[in-house]
């Protein structure tokens, strides 16, 4: 049976703020996650009001986990002060 191969997508330790920013995200209903392309690339999907959008371009390993923060972010600060 052949092996399956894994994405590895890099480490990274989101910091304070970014991690506040995606428990905000997440219990206010914004989804924000990578779905592979194929080996090694990676879009952004985000699930926002029932309405699911992708990135227009594709991210590398480390690239994708630095792109997934900064929505978060964006979206903490666009909407956090609103709710």
């Amino acid at each position: 049976m052949p092996r399956i191969k894994k994405n590895k997508m890099g480490q990274y330790m989101p910091t304070t703020e970014e991690t506040e920013a995606y428990r905000w995200c997440i219990n206010n209903g914004i989804y924000i996650s990578p779905f592979a392309t194929g080996e090694g690339a990676w879009y952004i999907e985000i699930k926002l009001n029932n309405k699911v959008s992708r990135s227009p371009e594709s991210y590398g390993k480390v690239t994708i986990w630095i792109k997934l923060y900064e929505f978060y972010k964006y979206y903490y600060n666009k909407y956090a002060h609103k709710v």
